[in-house]
Parts: structure tokens; C-alpha cells; sequence
């Protein structure tokens, strides 16, 4: 059976050795075991391939993070509505799920620095004539969010009084019935967007409406860390070594390129801007 994090165990820490074409390497001397909690799906950051095993950009990155920290450990595929209270009840010890550092999230749990950012967007089917601009327009059209998530709250906060939002448990979900013409519009994650109905392909019958949204931070934060129970400052220090680590050395941007053709980086990461 699983053995459950140990908070008692004080974590040493070794420096991040970097060099060109050299690995770095974050030792810990404890825990053996750590249990990442993962939304499933949400491609292409975390999703099932055809033999069930997880794949995705942020499993190929947890991945490397936990060889480099030289940490044992263990995908738990948990539905977003749930994800922190998992946390907080001990079922799994960090979540890397492209979760978005927001002022409501950090009063619950503890999270690293950022290692992504990415834009939401608005997607309606092609030759739809929809205006943002124009609240009018908009009364009675429904739109799709997962439940829990910044894009929820963005909707919320902006177009309650306009929109009929439909809520739903997955990302997939929300695409599913976009599809089915059950909904007019979808507000997703950009590479969800991208990925599950390839907004950027001439031939789709979706397309982006307006430009892409971060902003405001309040809402849609700092960018996606991984977050740890508050007690576990060490081990959000583990993961920040490590994360610096494939920064610094090209790892990340290696690993970014593999599953998109644009810049994930959040600001605080760009050492060229």
C-alpha cells in the first residue's frame, strides 16, 4: 500500500547543477513517494492514449521534475470539482493539473513559482455572427465552461447577466456539446481549444472569436504552478529547484515545442523579454 507523504521528515535540498547540454539534478532525501493529482482528460496537457496510460505536455514535464528531484512518483487522475479537497485530505500530495495561481487558490493551498501561461479563448462555429462587443447581441446565446476553473469565473463575474452559461465537469464535456450544437459558444483553454477542436485548422467548423484573454490577473492569475498542502513548504522548494532546472537548461522550451507551436512561458520565465 501506498504510504502516505511524511511531514515530519525534513527534506535536504542539494544545489541545482546547471551546464549546457548537462541535466540538472535536485536530490531529496525524502519523500520516496510523491502522488500528483492530474485532471483526465484535458489534452494536450493530460490525457489517456490508446493502452489507458496517461500521456500529455504536463506528464512528460511532472515526469522530468520528479527524476531530477529524484522523488518516486505516482499519477491519481481526480475530477477538477474535487481537485484541492483531495489535496487537503491527504488522497495525493501536489497537483499539476494547469492550475492557475489565483488569490482565492493561494488562501487553501501552497504553490510553487509559475512554469506556464496560457490564454483562454471564446469558440462558436464557424459563420456564427458573433460580437463581443455588443452585450445586446448576446442575451439568451449559451456558452460552455468547466466548472471550478478561471474561465468559469471570467464568465461569472462578465456575461451572468447576459449569457446562459452551462457548466460542466470537463473541458471535454464542454467541447462535446459545442459539437452537438448544444451550446453557441464554448470559452476554453487555448491548446484545449486547439487540441479537441482544432480552432486552428481551415477545415474545422469551429473558430476563435475575439482575441485571446489573460487578463485580469485577479481572475486569471500569475500563470499554472503546482500546488502542495500549506505545511509542505519543502516540498514546493523540491519542485522549485527542479523546475528552475529544466528553465535554465532548455528542458522546458524542449518539452513546450513537442506539443505546441506557440510560447507557454509565463512572463516571470522569459529571461528574453
Amino acid at each position: 500500500m501506498t504510504q502516505p507523504f511524511n511531514h515530519r521528515v525534513t527534506l535536504s535540498l542539494v544545489a541545482v547543477a546547471i551546464g549546457l547540454g548537462l541535466s540538472s539534478t535536485v536530490q531529496a532525501a525524502a519523500p520516496q513517494h510523491v502522488r500528483i493529482a492530474v485532471d483526465v482528460p484535458y489534452p494536450p496537457f493530460e490525457y489517456r492514449n490508446a493502452d489507458g496510460e496517461l500521456e500529455g505536455f504536463e506528464i512528460d514535464l511532472g515526469n522530468t521534475l520528479c527524476q531530477r528531484a529524484k522523488l518516486d512518483c505516482e499519477w491519481v487522475v481526480q475530477g477538477w470539482d474535487g481537485i484541492i479537497p483531495g489535496l487537503l485530505s491527504r488522497k495525493y500530495d501536489a497537483i499539476m493539473s494547469s492550475m492557475r495561481i489565483t488569490p482565492a487558490r493561494e488562501r487553501q493551498v501552497l504553490f510553487t513559482r509559475p512554469y506556464a501561461m496560457s490564454p483562454k479563448v471564446w469558440v462558436a462555429r464557424r459563420g456564427e455572427t458573433i460580437d463581443l462587443d455588443d452585450p445586446a447581441s448576446l442575451k439568451g446565446l449559451s456558452v460552455g465552461v468547466q466548472r471550478g476553473t478561471t474561465q468559469d469565473s471570467y464568465i461569472t463575474q462578465q456575461y451572468a447577466d447576459t449569457l446562459d452559461i452551462q457548466r460542466y465537469a470537463t473541458a471535454a464535456d464542454v467541447a462535446l456539446d459545442l459539437e452537438s450544437q448544444r451550446l453557441d459558444l464554448a470559452f476554453l483553454n487555448y491548446p484545449v481549444a486547439l487540441d479537441s477542436l482544432e480552432i486552428g485548422s481551415p477545415d474545422s467548423q469551429f473558430v476563435q472569436v475575439g482575441p485571446r484573454i489573460d487578463r485580469p490577473e485577479s481572475i486569471f492569475g500569475k500563470g499554472n504552478a503546482i500546488a502542495v498542502r500549506p505545511r509542505d513548504q519543502d516540498l514546493a522548494d523540491i519542485f522549485n529547484q527542479a523546475l528552475d532546472g529544466v528553465y535554465a537548461d532548455g528542458t522546458f522550451e524542449t518539452l513546450m515545442h513537442q506539443y505546441f507551436d506557440y510560447d507557454l512561458r509565463p512572463a516571470s520565465r522569459k529571461t528574453d523579454s
